[in-house]
Formats: C-alpha cells, structure tokens, sequence
C-alpha cells in the first residue's frame, strides 16, 4: 500500500529508548496507529523496527518516518545514513525521510543534501521526502532547489504554548504539509487550567484538547507515549471537534 499522504496522527517516539520504545510501537500500532516516526539522532531505530516487525501489522500498512542527522549532511553520507537506518529498522525502505536540520551555518550546501535525499527516494531508499526544522526562507530555497520534487512535510514543534504561526501558514501556502512534533509541550500542556477548563466542555482532558487543537489547524500530531491508555486517549482525540 503506497501513501499518498500522510496518516492524520502518528506516534513519536522521540526520547524513547530500549524496550519502552519497542514495547510502545507495537502498543501503538495494535491500537490503530499507522504511522511511526523515528530518528538517527533518537538512538531507537532498532528497538522502533522491533516493535514494527513483533507487531503483527504488514510493513506495507505502517507509514514509518525517519530523519538524517545533521552531521551526515555530505551527499555519501545521507545515503550510507540511510542505508544504515533501514538495516536497524529491518526494512527495505522508509516512507519518509526528513532532514532533521537545516546545516549548521550552511556549512553544507542544500543542493547537496536535498540534491542525496532526491537520490536516495530515486533509489528506492524513501518513498516521499521532506523536511523538519525549516524556517520560511529555508522552505522557499528547498522548494527551489527541489523543483518538481515534492516536498511531503516540513515537520516543526507545534503546541498551543507554541503555535508557530508563520512557519505553518507558509508551509501550508507552498503546499507543504506540517507535522507538528511535541504537541503536549512535554507534558506541560497537562497542568494548563484553560486547557483543562476546554476539555470539561467537551469530556475530555486537556492533553486531548492539545492534540485536536493542532489537528483542526490541518497539522499532522505525532505526540508520544509509553501508556496504552495514553496512545488511545490520543488517538481518540481526533473525535473531537473544537468550536
């Protein structure tokens, strides 16, 4: 099954490690998720391939993303970076592959980095690529130097404590589409009174009113989280219909 977009919410795995990590996908995806976002820097590739292989759910159901570090910028090393990912997470390719970061002082130049992520989609490594950490000006130069070569998701931190109001706008005037990592603010979202007051109205708790905010802006959430309980109340916040 090829994606032609991506699936409305996604279980993030950033800061997990071992078997929390690998226990948690296969929670996830034995709840409904299909689709999983992983990380070279995360340090969970195999544990996340793991818990995506024990799972039960064909491969070809799960949306898996994950993103080169910024010091595997050089065109040779994207591609060998990838080649590695996959041997972690036991697959033949990802669905996404994001660039994590922008170069450090454009120390690399985007052609060549975006220029190997182009190379690497044509080679079969990824399905879709995109971006993660881009500001406005750094999507307009990806979107020139890619051309025709669609730009799947720019993937920034988006809360309600941080809407980045600018940066999804233009995304989403390019035709880009955003992902919005931390949507619980690390949990601060959970200890905000307005939140919690909102989620009275509508039954629900104030890490679910996070969640539906950020989906009703038309952002892709990927929260995380270890607890069954958690990954469902998650997952079933996309019921809930803000006025």
């Amino acid at each position: 099954m090829a994606f032609s977009t991506l699936p409305n919410i996604g279980m993030g795995t950033f800061r997990l490690k071992g078997n929390d990590a690998r226990d948690a996908v296969k929670s996830a995806l034995s709840l409904g998720y299909r689709h999983i976002d992983t990380a070279q820097m995360y340090g969970n590739e195999s544990e996340v391939g793991d818990g995506i292989t024990s799972s039960g759910i064909p491969r070809r159901e799960v949306f898996l993303t994950t993103k080169v570090w910024h010091d595997q910028l050089q065109h040779s090393d994207v591609i060998n970076s990838l080649h590695d990912s996959l041997s972690r997470l036991k697959t033949d390719h990802v669905d996404l592959t994001l660039i994590h970061w922008p170069s450090p002082d454009d120390a690399i130049p985007m052609e060549e980095y975006l220029g190997a992520l182009r190379d690497a989609q044509r080679e079969g490594l990824t399905t879709h690529i995109g971006l993660s950490n881009f500001t406005c000006a750094q999507m307009d130069k990806a979107k020139e130097v890619l051309g025709d070569t669609p730009i799947f998701t720019n993937q920034v931190e988006v809360h309600p404590f941080l809407a980045n109001r600018k940066v999804v706008e233009h995304a989403q005037t390019l035709g880009i589409t955003v992902t919005g990592y931390m949507p619980l603010a690390v949990g601060k979202v959970m200890d905000d009174e307005t939140l919690a007051r909102i989620g009275r109205e509508h039954n629900a708790s104030a890490a679910q009113i996070a969640i539906a905010w950020v989906a009703s802006r038309g952002i892709v959430p990927i929260p995380s989280s270890t607890r069954p309980k958690h990954q469902k109340s998650n997952l079933d916040a996309l019921n809930i219909t803000l006025r």
